[in-house]
C-alpha cells in the first residue's frame, strides 16, 4: 500500500484498496460524479446563528388518512417555521426493525409515511438532514438477499467470519452476539458480522463495490434535497480482525473520501458524524478541521447537563467545557440533549466517576426509565445508555410541572447557547414524558422516548393553558426567536466559559464581525443566586429573555433561571480572560 499523506480521491483509494480495485473504484466514482452533477441543484450555504435542526420521525405527527410526512410538514410550518430552519428526518426508508435503522431499501420512502413528493414538499420550507445508515443494512434488504442467493455482484458485500476466530478485541456497543448465523440458498451456514443486532448486517467496505453502492445512495439523497448527512454509527464502519474495529485509520480515511467525493457535486453538503463514544474519541472525527466531519454530535453534553441539574452543581460540566477546542473555524459541535436514542453514558467515561454514573442510573429508574448494557472484553456488562425521556430524567415524578418545565428549559437554554448548532428532538419541544406503554408493546427500551402523536391531541395540549406541553413549547419558542437574531450565537464564533459562582454555568459568545457579545448565565440551583458580573462587561447592559435593563454589576438570577445579557465589553480585559483560560478562538477566528 502507498504510504503518503493523501490529498486526492485517487490517493485515498490507494490507501484503502489494492491497486486494481482502487483503479476500478476511481472510475466508478468518476461515473457517479458525472451522473449526479446533472441532477443536483447545488447552492452555496454557510451555517449561522439562524440554524437550528429539529430531530423527528417522519410519522411523528399523525392524522389519518393524511400521509404522516404531509401532516408533519403542515404541523411544523404552522408552529415552528421561522424559529427552526432545518429538519433531521430520522430514517424514513422501508425498514424491518429498530424504528427505521434496519434499512431495507436506501432509495425508497416507506409507503406508510408517504412518498418522495412529501419529502420534497418539506424541503420547500426547511433544510433537510437525512440519515445515512451505512454501517449496516436489514437482513431483508435486496443486497443481503442477493448475497445469500450467491449473486456474484454481491459477493463479499458482508463479512463472513469463522466462529473459531478470536474476536475478543472487538469493541462491543451492545450485549448481543457479534456474529449471527444465516443460511444461504444452498443450505450453507454463514456467520455474519452484526455489530448491533441480527437484523442489522454490517457492510464490508473492504469491497470497493460496497463503497460505490453507498456513494450512489448518498448522491441520491443530495439529489432529493438533503444538505446535511448524518453518518450513523460510523465509528464501526471498517472492520479488521485482530483489532478493536472501532475508530480505525481506514474509518477516518473513508469518511474523508466520502466528503471529498460528495463535495465534487455539492460542496455545500455538511457531514455530521454520530459516534456515541468517549469524548476524546468522538472529537477525532473533526479530522484536521477541513477534511472530515463539519459537525460532530456533542455526546457528553446530555449526561453532563442531567448530572448538573440533579446535583445542583455544574462544576464537572464547566471543567469539561473548558477542554472544548476546535481544530479550525470550519467545524463545530452539534449540541443536543435528547434524541431518538437514550442518554449515552460512554461519552462521559473519565469525566464522571462510578458514583455519579450510579446517581444518573438511579434518577432514570426513579421515573420509570430503563438502562441498557453493553458487553466488555472480559465478559462483564456495563451500562451504556439511559432510556428515559429527558424531562423525566431531570425531575422526580412527584414534583410539579412548573418545576419540571423550569429544569427542562434550563438544559435547553444551555444547549442553545453552547458553541455550535443546536439539535432539538421533537419531544424536547413539548416536554414529552416517558412512553412506558410503548416499552410494554415493543419490549424495546428505546421505545420509551419514541412516542408518536395524534395531531389533534397535540394541538389541544398546546392550546391548553397550564399544560406542560404549552409551558415548555412557548418558552422554547421564545428562546429560539431570540437566538436566531443574535450574531453572537454564530456556530463558529469565539467562546469562553466563566466561573462566576458555584451554581452558575456561564458562556460568553461573540461575533467578531459585528462586535456583538452575549453572556449566557444558567443557574443550576433551586435558589436565587447573587453574583457579580465579570469586569470586562460594560454596564448598563440588556437582558434579552426577560427584556430588562441591567444597571449594576451586582445581579440576581432566580432558581433554575436563565439570562442572556447583550453587552459591550472592554476588549483588553476580555482578551485577558481568554488568555487566562488558555483558549484558542481569539487567535484563530478573530479575523473572520
Amino acid at each position: 500500500m502507498i504510504q503518503y499523506e493523501p490529498h486526492s480521491i485517487k490517493e485515498r483509494l490507494d490507501l484503502l484498496y489494492e491497486p486494481e480495485d482502487a483503479k476500478t473504484a476511481y472510475e466508478g466514482i468518476r461515473h457517479l460524479i458525472n451522473e449526479y452533477r446533472g441532477k443536483v441543484d447545488s447552492k452555496p450555504y454557510h451555517l449561522s446563528e439562524k440554524d437550528a435542526i429539529l430531530i423527528t420521525y417522519a410519522d411523528q405527527v399523525q392524522n389519518p388518512p393524511e400521509p404522516p410526512l404531509k401532516e408533519l410538514n403542515d404541523f411544523l410550518v404552522s408552529h415552528i417555521d421561522g424559529q427552526i430552519n432545518s429538519v433531521h428526518l430520522l430514517p424514513f426508508y422501508p425498514f424491518s426493525s429498530d424504528d427505521g435503522f434496519s434499512v431495507v431499501d436506501y432509495k425508497a420512502v416507506d409507503p406508510h409515511f408517504g412518498s418522495w413528493g412529501e419529502v420534497v414538499q418539506l424541503r420547500t420550507h426547511f433544510r433537510l438532514m437525512f440519515d445515512a445508515v451505512i454501517n449496516h443494512v436489514s437482513q431483508f434488504s435486496n443486497w443481503f438477499t442477493k448475497y445469500l442467493e450467491g449473486d456474484p455482484d454481491y459477493a463479499d458485500f458482508f463479512i463472513d467470519v469463522d466462529p473459531s476466530v478470536d474476536l475478543s478485541q472487538v469493541v462491543r456497543p451492545r450485549a448481543s452476539p457479534l456474529l449471527h448465523e444465516f443460511e444461504d440458498a444452498q443450505g450453507r451456514v454463514h456467520y455474519i458480522w452484526t455489530t448491533f443486532s441480527r437484523d442489522q448486517v454490517d457492510l464490508n467496505y473492504a469491497n470497493y463495490k460496497v463503497l460505490l453502492a453507498v456513494l450512489d445512495a448518498l448522491f441520491f439523497y443530495i439529489e432529493k434535497g438533503a444538505t446535511l448527512l448524518r453518518l450513523d454509527a460510523i465509528a464501526f464502519v471498517w472492520k479488521k480482525i485482530g483489532t478493536p474495529s472501532v475508530h480505525l485509520p481506514e474509518t477516518h480515511e473513508l469518511i474523508q473520501l466520502m466528503r471529498e467525493v460528495l463535495h465534487k457535486v455539492a460542496p455545500e453538503v455538511i457531514i455530521i458524524t454520530e459516534t456515541n463514544v468517549p469524548h476524546k474519541e468522538n472529537v477525532s472525527y473533526f479530522g484536521s478541521g477541513d477534511d472530515e466531519a463539519q459537525m460532530v454530535y456533542n455526546f457528553a453534553l446530555p449526561p453532563l447537563l442531567a448530572h448538573s441539574v440533579l446535583t445542583a452543581d455544574p462544576s464537572k460540566m464547566l471543567e469539561w467545557a473548558n477542554t472544548l477546542h476546535l481544530p479550525s473555524d470550519k467545524v463545530c459541535f452539534f449540541n443536543f440533549t435528547a434524541s431518538h436514542d437514550g442518554v449515552g453514558l460512554r461519552p462521559v467515561s473519565g469525566i464522571l466517576d462510578d458514583e455519579e454514573f450510579a446517581a444518573l442510573e438511579a434518577a432514570a429508574k426513579r421515573s420509570g426509565g430503563l438502562v441498557s448494557y453493553r458487553s466488555n472484553p472480559d465478559g462483564t456488562k456495563s451500562p451504556y445508555e439511559l432510556n428515559c425521556s429527558y424531562i423525566d430524567l431531570l425531575t422526580p415524578p412527584e414534583d410539579d410541572d412548573t418545576l419540571r418545565s423550569k429544569r427542562m428549559l434550563l438544559t435547553q437554554a444551555v444547549a442553545l447557547a453552547m458553541p455550535g448548532v443546536p439539535g432539538i428532538y421533537f419531544h424536547s419541544l413539548f416536554g414529552s414524558r416517558n412512553y412506558l406503554e410503548g416499552v410494554k408493546m415493543t419490549g424495546i427500551n428505546r421505545s420509551i422516548n419514541r412516542e408518536k402523536f395524534n395531531a389533534n391531541w397535540l394541538e389541544s395540549r398546546l392550546m391548553e393553558e397550564g399544560s406542560l406541553e404549552r409551558m415548555v413549547f412557548m418558552a422554547y419558542k421564545r428562546l429560539l426567536s431570540i437566538r436566531i437574531n443574535e450574531s453572537a450565537f454564530n456556530p463558529f464564533g469565539p467562546f469562553l466559559f466563566l466561573d462566576l459562582h458555584p451554581s452558575l454555568f456561564c458562556i460568553h459568545r461573540e461575533s467578531k464581525m459585528l462586535d456583538s457579545h452575549i453572556l449566557a448565565l444558567n443557574n443550576f440551583s433551586a435558589d436565587a443566586v447573587h453574583f457579580t458580573l465579570p469586569d470586562y462587561l460594560n454596564v448598563p447592559a440588556s437582558e434579552c429573555i426577560g427584556n430588562t435593563r441591567i444597571t449594576q454589576r451586582e445581579v440576581t438570577i432566580d432558581g433554575y433561571g436563565v439570562m442572556w445579557i447583550i453587552c459591550s465589553v472592554d476588549s483588553d480585559k476580555l482578551t485577558q480572560c481568554y488568555n487566562k483560560a488558555l483558549r484558542a478562538p481569539l487567535k484563530t477566528i478573530q479575523d473572520l
